[in-house]
């Protein structure tokens, strides 16, 4: 299978419109347009029933102490973890293509609704629900797709993943919530016939060079 972007190249930065967030001179960032990316893939072998797209992060900060914190910065030594950014679920085996900003086209304060998406998918719950968890204003359950939004102060760059799942299955039997754990728990154990990556880079640290 091959996965390819319109929206960006693979190994190369992701464009702003389609973060949570971009840089901003003043405040460090600013909320963005937050649309999802156009996705096309092709080779799926006989026998697909379904697709699955899964974008985590897997660079994000272990531990928050020196996030986002001025004067202070992530260094490159610490442990990272994953942080997932959208869960695509039930794509039927004749769809090849995602539309940019069909998904998401702006930030949604306390998330958007699901999991039912457009076109009878379903869409998990991506990790700004922790993330926000805390402030009053943002809280919520955030499903589908939300951008990119690394440390503006983080000393590395962060890859975002893109990965298309060809299923034998029709409907990904997921155990609990739809959350990005229990969804590759699932793909763990589903018939998975072929898969292919795409990887985007971003920051909001101006010090730090994309490619």
């Amino acid at each position: 299978m091959q996965l390819t972007s319109h929206s960006f190249q693979d190994g190369q930065a992701i464009p702003g419109e389609f973060a949570f967030a971009v840089p901003d001179a003043a405040a460090h960032v600013a909320l963005s347009a937050n649309r999802n990316p156009h996705l096309a893939w092709s080779g799926a072998p006989a026998g697909t029933q379904s697709f699955a797209i899964v974008c985590h992060d897997p660079d994000v900060p272990s531990r928050g102490d020196d996030v986002n914190q001025e004067g202070r910065t992530v260094p490159a030594s610490l442990p990272r973890v994953d942080f997932f950014h959208w869960l695509l679920l039930d794509i039927p085996a004749d769809r090849t293509e995602i539309a940019a900003g069909a998904h998401s086209h702006a930030v949604t304060p306390r998330g958007k609704p699901g999991p039912a998406a457009p076109e009878g998918l379903r869409h998990g719950i991506n990790d700004y629900t922790g993330w926000f968890a805390g402030d009053a204003d943002m809280r919520g359950d955030y499903y589908g797709y939300d951008g990119p939004c690394p440390p503006w102060n983080d000393a590395i760059v962060h890859h975002y993943v893109f990965t298309v799942y060809a299923l034998g299955t029709p409907t990904l039997q997921v155990e609990g919530p739809l959350t990005g754990a229990n969804v590759r728990a699932a793909l763990g154990k589903a018939p998975v016939l072929a898969q292919a990556r795409l990887t985007g880079l971003y920051t909001l640290n101006p010090a730090v060079a994309l490619p």
